[in-house]
This record gives C-alpha cells, sequence and structure tokens, in this order.
C-alpha cells in the first residue's frame, strides 16, 4: 500500500508500504477519512535530517505514515481479539495513542498520559492514517454511529474531540460567556460546540475569513485582534467583567497572555494550543483575581464515544468544519494549502 510521509522541509513523500497483518490483540482498519490536523504542521514543517518529536513523544527513525485523525472499518482481526472488542465490518474511530494498556491511565481510557512506557502516537512516532489500512490495538477502537460519517469521525478522533473535551474540563454551561482564541480547526470546533451547549461565544482571530466562519457556526462577536485590542473589546463586550471562561485553541504567545488577562476575577483560562510558552505577571493577574489555569489534551475514549453521540442529540454537522476533501495522490496539494493557515480543515477520502 501507499502511506504518506513528511521527510520534512516542507515536503511530502508518498512512500510504498506493506499491507498490515493484525497481531494478537490488533485490528486493520480500511481506512475511510484520515483528517488533517494543526499538529501535522510540526512535523511538515521541521528541518529535513530533524528527528518526528512532539512534546514528549520519543522519535521513530524509520519513515512513518502520517495522520491521527483515522476512521474507517474493521477488515482484519488478530488473535484474542473478542467479538465485543471488534468484527470485521464494524465502523470505527481510531483513539491515536497507545500506553503500556495497564496503568490506571490506559485503563480509564487515558493512554495519552501513560507514564510506564513512551506512547505511540499513531500518525507521529507510529503509522497512522494516511494510507489503505492502518493496524492498531483492539483496545484503542471507539465505535462510529451510523449516523456519522466517515469524515465526522474523523474530525472527533483529534480536533473536534479535543475542542469539546476542553470545553467539558471547563465545565461550560448555558449561564457562561467564552471567548475563543483562535478560530482554526479547534477553535472553530469549540465555537460549534460551545454554542451547541447554549453558552456565549466571542471568537477571536486575526483572519478575516475564519472570523467570517465563526460568525457562520454560531459566534456571537467577532475580534480581530490584529486591528483591536482583544482584552479592551472583550471588556466591553461583557460590561467590563471580562469573559467566564477563555480557551486558546492558537498556541500563540500573545494569543495566551490576552486569554488570560481577557478572563473575569474567578474565572477559568484553558490551554489547548501546542507549543509557544507565556509570559505572566502572577500577581496581577492570576492572584488577586483568584484565577484558574487549566490545560486540556485531548481526550479520553469515554470523551471521544460521549462527543460522537453529542453531535447525533444536538443535531450539529460535523461535515461543515471541512472546507477541502482530497485523495491521498493530492496530499503535497493539501499541505500546501494547509500550510497557509488561511483556510479550513482538510480530510483524505480513500
Amino acid at each position: 500500500m501507499r502511506g504518506v510521509t513528511f521527510p520534512g522541509g516542507r515536503t511530502v513523500e508518498i512512500m510504498s508500504f506493506a499491507d498490515p497483518t493484525p497481531g494478537p490483540g490488533e485490528v486493520v482498519l480500511e481506512m475511510k477519512a484520515s483528517g488533517m490536523c494543526g499538529s501535522d504542521l510540526h512535523q511538515y514543517r521541521r528541518p529535513k535530517g530533524q528527528p518526528r518529536v512532539g512534546s514528549g513523544i520519543p522519535a521513530n527513525p524509520e519513515p512513518v505514515i502520517a495522520g491521527h485523525e483515522p476512521c474507517g472499518v474493521v477488515a482484519a482481526v488478530g488473535a484474542g481479539v473478542a467479538a465485543a472488542q471488534a468484527k470485521v465490518g464494524d465502523r470505527v474511530m481510531v483513539h491515536h495513542y497507545q500506553g503500556c494498556t495497564r496503568c490506571s491511565h490506559c485503563r480509564s481510557g487515558w493512554q495519552q498520559l501513560c507514564q510506564e512506557v513512551p506512547v505511540k502516537v499513531y500518525g507521529n512516532n507510529a503509522h497512522g492514517g494516511h494510507a489503505r489500512y492502518l493496524k492498531v490495538p483492539a483496545n484503542t477502537l471507539v465505535p462510529l454511529p451510523e449516523a456519522l460519517s466517515f469524515s465526522a469521525g474523523a474530525a472527533i478522533s483529534c480536533g473536534s474531540g479535543t475542542a469539546y473535551g476542553a470545553l467539558r474540563r471547563l465545565n461550560l454551561s448555558g449561564r457562561d460567556t467564552i471567548a475563543i482564541f483562535g478560530q482554526g480547526p479547534v477553535g472553530l470546533a469549540g465555537t460549534q460546540f460551545a454554542k451547541a451547549m447554549g453558552a456565549r461565544v466571542i471568537a477571536l482571530d486575526t483572519n478575516a475569513q475564519r472570523l467570517e466562519r465563526a460568525k457562520e457556526f454560531g459566534a456571537d462577536d467577532v475580534v480581530n485582534p490584529g486591528s483591536n485590542d482583544p482584552v479592551a473589546a472583550i471588556k466591553d463586550l461583557t460590561h467590563g467583567k471580562h469573559a467566564d471562561l477563555t480557551l486558546d485553541t492558537s498556541g500563540n504567545r500573545d494569543a495566551r497572555l490576552q486569554a488570560i488577562r481577557a478572563t473575569k476575577v474567578w474565572g477559568t483560562m484553558c490551554f489547548v494550543g501546542e507549543g509557544s510558552d507565556v509570559d505572566i505577571e502572577v500577581s496581577p493577574h492570576l492572584l488577586r483575581r483568584q484565577m484558574t489555569l487549566i490545560a486540556s489534551w485531548t481526550f479520553s475514549t469515554t470523551i471521544q464515544a460521549e462527543c460522537a453521540q453529542f453531535c447525533i442529540d444536538r443535531k450539529i454537522d460535523v461535515d461543515r468544519l471541512f472546507t477541502h476533501r482530497w485523495s491521498l495522490d493530492q496530499a503535497e496539494e493539501a499541505y500546501q494549502l494547509f500550510d497557509r493557515q488561511s483556510d479550513g480543515k482538510g480530510v483524505f477520502l480513500i
């Protein structure tokens, strides 16, 4: 089979790999949809020759198939996989991590938090979904309800699921005003879900096209930090109180600082975007405002399944997030466009 790889230097290479065969406890999926995620760009943009590695993730020196938003159909089942876990023909998403499988984190569906072994991340240091087939442990599978498309399942498998998990961490309710910094795929999904949860949403981005999409997805107000003071704008929009909750999906240093400063007294700010850092004066911005800072890294298998059901129950059209649908042969063009960070979300349909 052929698979998309990132050799570095903003290039894509489609390489040949052997079709996978499931071992004990494993399954092979026939891929149907594999989403493009902003974190792919860390691997795509890295200098050639630099190892493929993310925060705390051990590198793999061998070429690795990209794609950590996999969704497909079970094509083959290995020994020891019970029918209750997986059977041929099942429609499934993948929780794209594997830890030791035995510690409390792994057993509760949070394998990415495993402290016992180096964590595998499918599409990063282990083969991912940008190919015809994908081999994964059966314990990484999450059922995809018939009511959702494969592309929706791909989005929930990382980008949309990440936004949903962060809103769950924030305990968002219909009483809240939330300011979401960044309206890329994760931020836009956050806007979509936050509106479905009944909140008032202030969407922020420096890209006018993304702000227009945020309005289409239900944002009550939009702010462009490139032409406005976002902290002052949020203060004005909230009658001088600032936002109850803020969420940074951008990973941008300035946006993170603005999100902290735009959070009200007794409010909560959540970090989601990867990379960069932030410098903050603790006393005036945190201590003297009784502020809570939290972080949210993706989601558990339970929350992934909950997100899928939430989309069905609230009739959320996850497929609206996708502005481009590609074949694997178009991977180079797809990532060149995605690298500009000026458009929406893409998905490979296989």
